[in-house]
């Protein structure tokens, strides 16, 4: 997302996406990206979603966050990386006021609700592990109503749609002379359909940047940081007991929370790579704009989209209804 000036002194035109000469095998690269996103995660949607529906107990805790977490990356693909792609390949579209009002709220909602869904995963995990704990309490009795969940989830999407409802209001259609002076990693690196930012002072829009940068950027990734070595912790505390109570059935469940701590652990360190680096790119343009701007803003378009198109990858790998599902593609 950019805030942009109507300067007609400019050079750098702004149309759908930056107006600038784009190689091709970056395009072929970043298309192969995006396409592996769509696929991916229809499919982790697909067969995740339908083992939830099909299971009368409501489908695991742990099933419906990933489901969400996909179901994010999957509409971010839609609504954004297919349009950049239109973009690159020489189309050129504008949107009125009202369509870019809506379409850079959606952006921004969309974008947030990601970072939050992948924290969400990683938090999960970290409660489910203290609650096998030996010393939990009532670990054999049934497990938390799936509605207190689905509540948490609501409350995700609705109150970063509260979050997004600055882009809805003070963002309009520019033109060919409108440029880019600032840039938000919520969103993306550059304007598209021709929709900008209009904020009635760049000092608005500069706090509307750093707060952007604080709650979906900074925040996220240190509590994600912090929530998965809280989880190797507790695994490595667990590890030594299990000699000791082998008949204990909730130290047996160790060992399978060991490797979803893998699949977790190699989600996060996927995820803050890919944001870490867009932070780092966004911010050298926002404060720096020196000769290399141009080019670390290609590192971080690469990088925005870098876990959408991999995360499918990582839990095909480390989800077994995922793996069942391959193989018995892979056997017919």
């Amino acid at each position: 997302m950019a805030v942009n000036s109507m300067n007609e002194d400019e050079m750098e035109l702004v149309g759908m996406g930056l107006r600038v000469s784009v190689p091709l095998f970056q395009t072929a690269f970043y298309i192969f990206l995006v396409l592996m996103g769509i696929l991916g995660n229809t499919t982790v949607v697909g067969v995740i979603g339908k083992s939830i529906i099909m299971d009368r107990g409501g489908g695991r805790n742990s099933d419906i966050i990933i489901v969400n977490m996909a179901l994010s990356n999957l509409l971010i693909s839609l609504m954004r990386n297919v349009l950049l792609i239109l973009s690159d390949i020489g189309l050129e579209m504008y949107s009125s006021k009202e369509w870019c009002q809506f379409l850079m709220g959606v952006w921004v909602w969309l974008r947030s609700v990601n970072v939050w869904s992948t924290l969400f995963l990683s938090a999960f995990h970290l409660q489910t592990l203290r609650r096998v704990a030996p010393m939990a309490v009532n670990v054999t009795g049934s497990r938390g109503a799936p509605k207190i969940l689905l509540m948490n989830l609501f409350l995700l999407w609705f109150i970063n749609l509260l979050y997004s409802i600055p882009a809805h209001v003070f963002s309009t259609s520019g033109n060919i002379n409108s440029t880019e002076t600032l840039m938000l990693v919520s969103s993306t690196t550059r304007p598209l359909l021709g929709c900008i930012w209009n904020f009635p002072t760049r000092f608005s829009g500069l706090a509307y940047a750093t707060t952007s940068m604080v709650l979906h950027e900074i925040v996220p990734i240190v509590l994600m940081a912090l929530t998965n070595l809280g989880s190797l912790y507790t695994l490595y505390t667990h590890n030594g007991m299990q000699s000791s109570v082998q008949d204990a059935p909730v130290i047996k469940r160790v060992p399978a929370e060991r490797r979803a701590a893998k699949v977790i652990l190699a989600l996060i360190v996927l995820f803050i790579a890919s944001w870490g680096t867009s932070i780092i790119s966004v911010n050298y343009f926002n404060y720096n704009q020196g000769s290399s701007a141009e080019f670390l803003l290609v590192v971080a378009r690469f990088a925005n989209i870098i876990f959408i198109a991999m995360s499918p990858a990582v839990l095909a790998v480390g989800h077994r209804g995922l793996r069942t599902f391959f193989k018995s593609l892979l056997s017919h």
